[in-house]
C-alpha cells in the first residue's frame, strides 16, 4: 500500500518539463500547455479559428522568431514592459502558464513593431498609384471631404447614352445633353454626403468622362476640391499607404526568417 501512495504521489509531483511536447524551434521546446495557454489568450482576444491550435502553435514560432531577430539589433522588450501592456488590455488576470505565453506574445509584437520602423519603413517608396489607390479605398469606405461638381442625366436610353462624347467643360456636358433632348442635373456637394450609389460610381471616375449606364443614369464628374474639413487628411493616406506596404513587406521578411528557423513538428496532429 505504502508503496502504491508513493507512486501516485510521485506523478502528481511531476516537473512541468513533463508537459508533451509538441514541436521544438531552434531547440527550444514547445509544450501542448504552450500551445493551451496560447489558444486561451486567442480566446479572451476573441480570435477563435477553426484550428486554434495549429494557428497558436505558428504564432508561438512566430513569435520565437521576431524575438530572435529582433535581439540581432539589440531589441529586447523586457518582462516588465510585456506586463504593463497587458494590463493596458485588460489581461492581466492570466493563470501563470498563460501569462508566460502573453509576455512573449506582447514582447515579440513590440520587438517587431520596432523592426518594421527602423528597417523596413525607410525602404518603402510610395508612388502615386499607392497614394490614388488609397485615396479611392478611403472613399468607398466612407467618402471623403472634397467638394463634387456633378452632372447627372436620369431616364436616359442606352441609344441615346452611346452618343455622350467627353466634353472640355462642365458646360459642354450640360449643353451636349440639352442638345441630346435630355434634362441635365448639375449640383455640388461633399463626397461624403453622397449617396452610396453615386459615390460608388464616381469613385475612380476620371473628371470629364461620362459614366457607364447604370439604372438608365449616367454621371460626370466636373470639377473637384478640398473642402476647409480636409485638414490633413493628404498625410493621413500617405501613412495609410505607407502602412500598409510596410506590413507587406514585414509579412514577407518574416516569411524568409520562419524558412531560416529550425522548426521540428514532433506532434502529427500540428502538422500542416
Amino acid at each position: 500500500m505504502k508503496k502504491i501512495i508513493t507512486f501516485l504521489f510521485c506523478i502528481t509531483c511531476l516537473p512541468a518539463w513533463s508537459a508533451t511536447v509538441v514541436a521544438t524551434i531552434n531547440s527550444t521546446p514547445i509544450t501542448d500547455t504552450d500551445v493551451t495557454a496560447r489558444t486561451q489568450l486567442m480566446a479572451r482576444q476573441g480570435k477563435t479559428p477553426t484550428d486554434n491550435r495549429k494557428v497558436a502553435l505558428q504564432n508561438i514560432i512566430d513569435d520565437y522568431v521576431k524575438l530572435d531577430y529582433a535581439a540581432n539589433f539589440g531589441v529586447k522588450p523586457t518582462a516588465k514592459d510585456a506586463d504593463a501592456e497587458l494590463q493596458k488590455l485588460n489581461l492581466d488576470n492570466l493563470s501563470a502558464s498563460e501569462r508566460e505565453i502573453a509576455r512573449n506574445a506582447i514582447r515579440a509584437e513590440m520587438a517587431w513593431q520596432v523592426i518594421i520602423a527602423r528597417t523596413i519603413v525607410p525602404m518603402v517608396d510610395i508612388s502615386d498609384a499607392d497614394i490614388k489607390a488609397e485615396t479611392a479605398a478611403l472613399a468607398r469606405d466612407r467618402g471623403l471631404p472634397i467638394e463634387v461638381t456633378l452632372v447627372r442625366l436620369v431616364d436616359i436610353p442606352k441609344k441615346v447614352a452611346a452618343k455622350l462624347q467627353n466634353p472640355s467643360s462642365c458646360d459642354e456636358a450640360v449643353k451636349m445633353a440639352e442638345d441630346l433632348g435630355g434634362a441635365p442635373q448639375k449640383f455640388t456637394a461633399v463626397q461624403y454626403e453622397l449617396s452610396q450609389d453615386i459615390r460608388d460610381r464616381i469613385v475612380d471616375l476620371p473628371e470629364l468622362t461620362w459614366s457607364p449606364v447604370f439604372d438608365n443614369t449616367v454621371v460626370l464628374i466636373c470639377d473637384t476640391k478640398k473642402t476647409a474639413e480636409y485638414g490633413k487628411l493628404d498625410e493621413i493616406i500617405k501613412q495609410n499607404a505607407l502602412y500598409k506596404q510596410a506590413m507587406f513587406l514585414a509579412d514577407e521578411q518574416l516569411k524568409q526568417l520562419r524558412r531560416k528557423a529550425v522548426v521540428v513538428i514532433t506532434d502529427d496532429r500540428y502538422k500542416l
